[in-house]
């Protein structure tokens, strides 16, 4: 295998350099999956199938994983010749593909594709690509690409050191002077990316705090797949894609409370274990969207088995918290609103049990909703408008004296102070039936003395 073929195809695992076409268009690719120590693969399978990558094979080895090949040398020698061997009608014939299941570090990457010839993905360039699949805003595209250019960047480096070490042994000059070339323009490209990243965070940041003098925020997050899209559009009546597969939203995608123009929802990028933080790093402008909100509902799908629900669940509250620390929002704990999505899925045995471990964790008031069927959706609409705004009660406006302001004026003013549920006139005046809190109610009477009664 010549060096430009090799070094072609590492860096198309690692996640950029190449086209865009090629970079989002995997589906039919037949991958194996090298495994160590019979690990849990099912959440790095969906991720693939997501992509329409056909894992035809799966390879475990236990022990320690090599430190250069992730496989024992003699294991990975095995994949390379029956993948070389592979005739038509084998099931590793059009294997173009190795995915590793693992964070691999640079050596890894590199070592095994010298070793197999072919593409490598390990954990983090598969998300990439699946990112790049899915980003569809200018901010996703440029989110996705720093992470992408940031993971080859550590690539190009492991292969310039092998270079200049001499332990890719039969490369000449021309290719380090290559790869030091193409590590220059990745630095170029990455330093242009995070300076128009650093305008559209500016200009988020602007557009969250003008909408927030005239609306109150509610921000979904949790871990992905747990359904935040199809709440979103739920609440709001908005079409957003709603997907059974993971990673189906990348972006923050705004909308109102269908019942509230007062009432705006954000559906942000669902959280994944493990995932390194110079990558999640990139997200965290549309992260900023969930953190910054007035509430939070906290989405984690209740069909899920309990050991697997906890376990997205710690994840996506520990991702939460680190990213809410990193901007001194300490509080955000207080405003969350745990929900439990896909009540539809779960039979009743398994429900105490459920809540019981929630519990441990320090919610005691969650939430079972089914965005399917609507089950809980309304009393989840009541508990977002009490906490935003207050109880629900009903004012009256008495009509006007001679000289009085109007009661429509009256009323105009209540719809800026509270959220107004609706409003009905009668001959004496009218009836308001608003979400509002003790202190808001105050005000009114305040400025508005007997023309408003509480009943």
């Amino acid at each position: 295998m010549c060096m430009a073929d090799s070094k072609a195809d590492l860096l198309a695992g690692a996640g950029g350099l190449v086209t865009d076409e090629a970079q989002s268009d995997h589906q039919g690719r037949k991958a194996l999956l090298l495994v160590r120590n019979n690990e849990d693969c099912e959440e790095f399978i969906a991720l693939a199938k997501t992509m329409g990558i056909n894992i035809v094979d799966r390879i475990d080895q236990r022990g320690r994983s090599d430190a250069k090949w992730f496989m024992g040398q003699g294991k990975l020698q095995d994949v390379t010749e029956e993948l070389r061997s592979a005739a038509r009608g084998h099931p590793w014939n059009g294997v173009d593909l190795l995915l590793l299941h693992t964070n691999a570090t640079p050596r890894q990457l590199v070592g095994v594709n010298d070793a197999v010839g072919i593409e490598v993905w390990d954990r983090v360039r598969l998300l990439l690509s699946l990112f790049t699949a899915h980003a569809s805003s200018v901010e996703a595209r440029t989110q996705v690409r720093i992470a992408r250019l940031q993971s080859d960047r550590t690539v190009l480096r492991e292969v310039v050191k092998q270079q200049t070490t001499g332990e890719r042994a039969g490369y000449g000059g021309a290719g380090q002077t290559a790869a030091g070339s193409v590590l220059t323009n990745v630095n170029r490209e990455l330093a242009a990316l995070r300076k128009r990243q650093r305008k559209q965070v500016k200009s988020a940041a602007e557009r969250r705090r003008q909408r927030k003098e005239h609306a109150k925020t509610v921000g979904l997050a949790g871990y992905t797949n747990a359904g935040k899209s199809s709440l979103f559009r739920r609440l709001s009546g908005k079409e957003v894609l709603v997907e059974d597969r993971l990673f189906s939203t990348l972006e923050s995608t705004l909308g109102r409370l269908e019942s509230s123009p007062r009432v705006l929802l954000a559906d942000t990028i669902g959280f994944i274990d493990g995932l390194p933080n110079a990558t999640l790093e990139a997200f965290r402008a549309t992260l900023s969207e969930a953190i910054e909100c007035d509430l939070l509902l906290l989405l984690v799908d209740a069909g899920d088995p309990i050991d697997e629900m906890e376990r997205k669940l710690l994840t996506s509250v520990r991702e939460l918290t680190e990213r809410a620390l990193e901007v001194d929002e300490t509080s955000i704990m207080e405003r969350i609103q745990l929900v439990l999505t896909k009540r539809d899925t779960v039979d009743e045995a398994t429900i105490e049990s459920k809540q019981a471990m929630i519990s441990e964790h320090g919610f005691s008031n969650a939430l079972f909703i089914s965005s399917h069927s609507g089950e809980g959706v309304e009393a989840l609409q009541a508990v977002v408008l009490n906490t935003l705004f207050g109880p629900k009660r009903t004012l009256f406006i008495h009509n006007p004296e001679p000289n009085q302001m109007a009661s429509e004026a009256i009323l105009s003013r209540i719809f800026d102070a509270v959220y107004v549920h609706e409003h009905k006139k009668n001959e004496n005046g009218i009836e308001v039936r608003i979400s509002a809190s003790d202190e808001t109610i105050a005000i009114l009477v305040s400025n508005y003395g007997q023309r408003i009664e509480l009943k």
